[in-house]
């Protein structure tokens, strides 16, 4: 059995893009994986904690202070676990201030850990998240693809393939709608777009 992690991360609720676009991917691969399980994480509604020095001094073994910060820890514990069960991951990842939400970097920051998703080597680091496929829809007001004199200022795809491939999720396709600031013409046409590259996808 297939199992799907959808991941959202996007405050705009109904009005979000990038939560049309990873609602459409999740259902076209559960045609293409029938059976398939799906796993929801919505970051926004439900979001961890930062992590701090009380995380840190638990991770190096010190006592958990309080039931907030241990049911957090839980909660990243979960992050994890969901990543590893996951086949195929689905990311919403609107663009925020040149970059990605906060909800979705305090993710990373959680399924980041050493000995879990990654391993330094003789060689250098090494990602341990093998063979799983992963799903991007990005969201952005602005055009920053195709050599546009923006391009410079774009740290949210660029910084999402870094971190991903270094936890070893290399195998990542990104379907965009960008220019969704720039009118209802621009806009209408963005997301056309991403929907048929979604309609695409094959398994």
């Amino acid at each position: 059995m297939t199992t799907i992690l959808h991941i959202d991360s996007s405050i705009l609720g109904g009005y979000s893009v990038s939560r049309a676009l990873t609602t459409q991917i999740v259902a076209r691969l559960e045609v293409l994986h029938p059976g398939s399980q799906v796993i929801r994480r919505d970051l926004a509604a439900d979001a961890a904690m930062h992590l701090s020095d009380a995380h840190l001094a638990v991770f190096q073994g010190g006592s958990v202070g309080s039931a907030p910060l241990g049911q957090d820890l839980a909660t990243g514990g979960a992050y994890l676990e969901d990543l590893f069960a996951a086949d195929i991951i689905v990311i919403g990842a609107p663009m925020y201030n040149f970059s990605i939400p906060t909800q979705l970097k305090g993710w990373i920051d959680r399924v980041s850990v050493s000995g879990r998703t990654f391993k330094y080597t003789a060689s250098g680091p090494e990602g341990l998240l093998k063979g799983k496929k992963v799903y991007v829809a990005s969201a952005r007001g602005g055009v920053y693809s195709g050599g546009n004199a923006a391009a410079g200022m774009e740290h949210q795809e660029s910084y999402l393939l870094v971190a991903l491939g270094f936890i070893g999720l290399t195998d990542v396709t990104i379907i965009r709608a960008e220019g969704l600031a720039l009118g209802e013409e621009v806009k209408t046409a963005a997301i056309a777009g991403a929907r048929a590259q979604i309609e695409m996808i094959a398994a």
